[in-house]
């Protein structure tokens, strides 16, 4: 009978240090806790091997605290991010050979101070970015960049899963369990060695680009201006819904007081795909309307097959001629 109070007084104690703990250090009464958003996107070290083209790539995915892709940092540094999704994400490529990598690297060869926070994440619409600045850069304490870049059509061409642009579990269970996790001071750190010792190893994905070959016609600009020049009623509601999207983001826009950057998208056929052409087209007039920068790169950039692994997602070949085409642009922006 005496061991067996031992055992409970201690496991009583034990469980009021964990609290003591967790109320100290962990983020359950703090301001920039994430609850339940986001959780899925922060603290990840994967390990990764991809194949494009007939060349191996062995590299870590990586997510940091904040949920942002690549290495720790301060959030006060921050003046530039990247919103994209899975095509600015670039889950499949080393950091390096992603859209944002190569950006600085091209930055970096200049000696400039300019480095730019990769914010993609997989699935994001233009709904999604006005829901990173309520849900998700709200979150972090002395977060205030100065510049946006938007790089976006291609997930804005169709109705859009609800999950993909407000990072919230469907179930009540997996929610109470991403809660547990944003704030816990014992698992953050658990988390934090786990990364470091027993990285997670995924699986090893060689894209084959072959089926695209089928009836393949690169669609430049201005083909894509004569075949798609009449509209019918899906067209017009396409654009209606769309032009509604961005006038909520110029309302997030003027209230942050950033100055935007707006990148278009092409598919690996050009604008073969008449929605994106519309998309495209609104969020040109849209800059141009707000006196916003804009890289109109559907009408500046050719691709071919072997830039693109399927029929969105760049191979590192694709993602270096962006990244060519759109740094002296950038850069020149920046500079004025």
């Amino acid at each position: 009978m005496r061991f067996f109070k031992v055992v409970i007084y201690n496991f009583f104690v034990f469980l009021f240090l964990i609290i003591i703990l967790e109320v100290i250090f962990g983020y359950w009464f703090k301001e920039e806790n994430f609850g339940i958003y986001m959780r899925k996107e922060r603290k990840i070290n994967w390990q990764t091997t991809s194949l494009f083209n007939g060349k191996e790539y062995n590299f870590f995915y990586t997510r940091n605290f904040y949920g942002f892709r690549g290495d720790e940092f301060e959030p006060k540094d921050v003046q530039i991010i990247f919103e994209g999704g899975s095509t600015g994400n670039q889950r499949y490529h080393p950091e390096q050979l992603t859209i944002v990598g190569l950006l600085n690297d091209k930055f970096k060869s200049m000696s400039s101070d300019v480095n730019i926070y990769n914010a993609s994440t997989d699935g994001k619409s233009t709904n999604g970015y006005i829901n990173d600045f309520k849900f998700w850069f709200t979150k972090i304490k002395d977060f205030n960049p100065e510049y946006v870049i938007f790089y976006l059509g291609i997930n804005d061409r169709f109705i859009h899963d609800r999950y993909l642009d407000y990072k919230i579990s469907e179930k009540k269970i997996d929610q109470i369990k991403d809660y547990i996790k944003n704030n816990s001071f014992l698992i953050d750190k658990f988390k934090t060695v786990k990364n470091k010792y027993f990285p997670k190893n995924t699986l090893a994905y060689d894209f084959d680009n072959s089926f695209l070959t089928e009836n393949y016609k690169f669609i430049n600009y201005k083909t894509a201006v004569n075949l798609h020049s009449k509209l019918n009623d899906k067209d017009v509601k396409l654009k209606k819904n769309f032009r509604s999207k961005l006038l909520n983001l110029k309302k997030i826009i003027d209230n942050k007081s950033f100055k935007p950057i707006f990148i278009t998208q092409l598919k690996y056929d050009g604008l073969k795909d008449k929605e994106l052409f519309l998309i495209n087209n609104e969020i040109k007039d849209f800059a141009i309307q707000n006196n916003y920068f804009l890289i109109p790169l559907d009408e500046i950039l050719e691709m071919n097959l072997n830039d693109f692994y399927d029929e969105v997602h760049t191979t590192p070949n694709g993602s270096k001629k962006i990244a060519k085409v759109i740094f002296p642009k950038l850069l020149n922006f920046l500079e004025k």
